[in-house]
């Protein structure tokens, strides 16, 4: 069994700067990058709020950036998936896909979060068939189609965006009568003349042959006029929120009531000593890039104090 120091599980802009700050304090930090080397930015056309970069940067560049600089400064930067957690004080083991153990002195977990779809029978039937969560990624695949995206705050907004320069038309259905998303973004979105709202609808299911034909929705839900219609489209992209990455560490580690892992005294120290959690994992309120990276640096620095301070 292989043993190591500092081991961080999952990457992203806080797995990747907790990595920086371990390897430059010596910690010789392994990462396994989990399912998306690179999380959630991966699928991210466009960056525009992190500060430096003037004139924006991709979220696949950012990430392949921050992925070279933990290895220059020594990280051990590995493809695997944790699939299994033992978290204990000091003496964490964890399994990488079903079969490397890794006994773990202490352990940074940045697993990130994952896309929620809406439940519907329909969305596992035309998975691949014209159901994504990534605009980015199957985009590409609707050129000068129709597709409908579900949502209402800023990521919504940035992919109804994105697909209307891809698009021939883009249907943004919002459960509720206003826009969540930032008032940038709303403007934006209100200017594009490609881009059709649909206020207090809600997708109910999909139709098609061999792949998505059309959407089934509901407008006014538990209201007189309430109606039930179809619109043809040839594709749904869901951009309704996230839930944290935390199923293998229930039950070790202290969650909320929604699942995000609990960190303690201002810091990112979680329940069990020697563990720490940092982005999007830990953090349901913010979920922004660059308090990722801040919470991976907050992270790196409270594993090499806990560390030092225990004699480690």
């Amino acid at each position: 069994m292989e043993k190591v120091r500092c081991l961080i599980i999952g990457s992203g802009p806080a797995g990747y700067t907790a990595a920086i700050y371990a390897a430059r304090a010596n910690l010789s930090p392994v990462l396994y990058e989990g399912s998306m080397p690179g999380g959630q930015l991966t699928t991210t056309t466009e960056i525009e709020n992190f500060p430096g970069y003037p004139d924006g940067i991709s979220g696949p560049q950012m990430m392949e950036d921050l992925r070279k600089q933990a290895i220059r400064f020594g990280a051990d930067v590995r493809v695997g998936l944790a699939t299994k957690a033992l978290l204990a004080p000091n003496n964490s083991i964890v399994t990488i896909d079903g079969e490397t153990e890794i006994q773990a002195t202490t352990v940074i977990i940045s697993t990130g979060a994952s896309a929620k779809y809406l439940g519907l029978p329909d969305e596992k039937k035309y998975a691949g068939l014209g159901v994504s969560a990534c605009a980015t990624c199957d985009g590409f695949f609707y050129r000068k189609k129709t597709v409908v995206v579900v949502g209402g705050g800023d990521t919504a907004c940035e992919d109804a965006m994105y697909l209307s320069a891809i698009c021939s038309k883009v249907y943004l259905a919002v459960r509720k009568d206003c826009l969540r998303a930032s008032k940038v973004m709303q403007e934006r979105v209100l200017r594009n003349e490609k881009i059709e709202i649909l206020f207090k609808h809600e997708v109910i299911g999909l139709v098609g042959e061999d792949g998505v034909s059309g959407a089934i929705l509901k407008k006014n839900r538990g209201e007189q006029d309430e109606e039930v219609y179809q619109i043809d489209v040839d594709g749904m992209f869901l951009a309704i929120g996230h839930h944290p990455n935390t199923n293998l560490f229930k039950g070790s580690v202290d969650l909320d009531e929604t699942g995000y892992i609990k960190t303690y005294n201002g810091t990112q120290a979680t329940n069990i000593p020697s563990v720490f959690a940092a982005g999007d994992v830990a953090d349901p309120r913010y979920r922004q890039a660059i308090t990722a990276a801040a919470s991976g640096c907050r992270a790196a620095i409270d594993c090499e104090h806990y560390l030092i301070e225990n004699g480690l």
